[in-house]
């Protein structure tokens, strides 16, 4: 065996997660790789909800899923989730960051991204997962992800079971995965 990168083991989580028939939020669409990988996992009878402020992400995201029907594709921020998402969701994924190959001046914000985090917990069925990807090598990254840091720290034990998945001896900021679980309640 040997150790997975941190996206194929992001994938590797939401293939568990997520199966077909279920509903699940790509929050950061960016070139629509996750939203692809989301569309395969949900199939036909399933739903995905890709979200990203920027134009040329969702034209990219639009033109990967082209041949998935069960995409819906929202140019908005993030933090808008619970004005279109109404219903459980078994995964939401994050890549916090950058548009790769894009302006690296727009990016991710902790205030927009604590809302969306916070949004998709809600929607979040017993066992599901809040994935969250975490890029700080850029300029404004490091205050993010000291917020996400923050806030998964403080969520309940008893509601929610957080991992985090690096490698720790890589240099240059590698990204690292924030893995939140929700707990299946007592009375169930």
């Amino acid at each position: 065996m040997t150790l997975q990168r941190v996206l194929p083991f992001t994938k590797n989580l939401l293939q568990q997660v997520v199966s077909a028939g279920d509903s699940a939020i790509d929050a950061t669409a960016g070139n629509g790789h996750d939203t692809l990988f989301l569309a395969q996992l949900t199939g036909p009878a399933g739903k995905v909800f890709a979200f990203d402020i920027q134009q040329e992400a969702i034209d990219a995201t639009r033109e990967r899923v082209a041949d998935y029907p069960n995409v819906e594709l929202f140019h908005a921020s993030h933090a808008e989730i619970s004005a279109r998402v109404h219903e459980p969701i078994a995964a939401a994924v994050f890549n916090l960051g950058y548009l790769p190959k894009g302006d690296h001046s727009i990016i991710t914000k902790s205030d927009s991204t604590l809302q969306a985090i916070e949004q998709c917990l809600e929607l979040l069925k017993e066992n599901g997962l809040v994935l969250i990807v975490i890029y700080s090598g850029h300029e404004g990254g490091s205050e993010e992800r000291d917020a996400v840091m923050d806030f998964v720290r403080a969520l309940p034990q008893i509601s929610y079971d957080v991992m985090r998945y690096e490698f720790i001896n890589q240099q240059h900021s590698p990204p690292f995965l924030v893995a939140i679980e929700k707990k299946r309640s007592k009375n169930a």
